[in-house]
């Protein structure tokens, strides 16, 4: 079975998500913090991520993204990246996803993310990885 890890500290999104990705059979689990994400892909050894940016700080997304493309153990787990950040601040950062240093994610996507998005990115992310 699949195995996706959703690092968010918004329950309601995580929830929703949840229900989405579990009706087409994924196995899902949570996180919210980025500390606590990291610890849960130790345990977990998830198919792919779903990252928020802002959650414990402004920009924690932007450091898990980092320190799991630095690690030879975590560093080809795809990363979708699922933020609020443009409506909520202004900024977007579609452009920089994919930047190996900046923001090291396969995807990017502002929230609100309908459902038959959501599924279809992470197909698309997954049949990448050849999963």
């Amino acid at each position: 079975m699949v195995k996706i890890l959703i690092i968010d500290d918004d329950p309601d999104i995580v929830e929703a998500m949840k229900v989405v990705l579990e009706s087409r059979n994924y196995q899902v689990s949570s996180a919210k913090s980025g500390e606590e994400g990291l610890k849960k892909i130790k345990v977990n050894n998830p198919d792919l991520i779903i990252l928020d940016i802002m959650m414990e700080t402004g920009d924690k997304g932007f450091d898990v993204a980092r320190d799991l493309r630095k690690s030879q153990d975590y560093k080809d787990i795809p990363i979708l990246m699922l933020t609020a950040i443009k409506e909520k601040t202004g900024l977007d950062f579609r452009r920089e996803a994919g930047d190996p240093d900046w923001l090291p994610v396969d995807d990017y996507c502002d929230k609100p993310l309908n459902p038959d998005e959501l599924i279809s990115k992470v197909e698309a992310l997954l049949k990448k990885r050849g999963g």
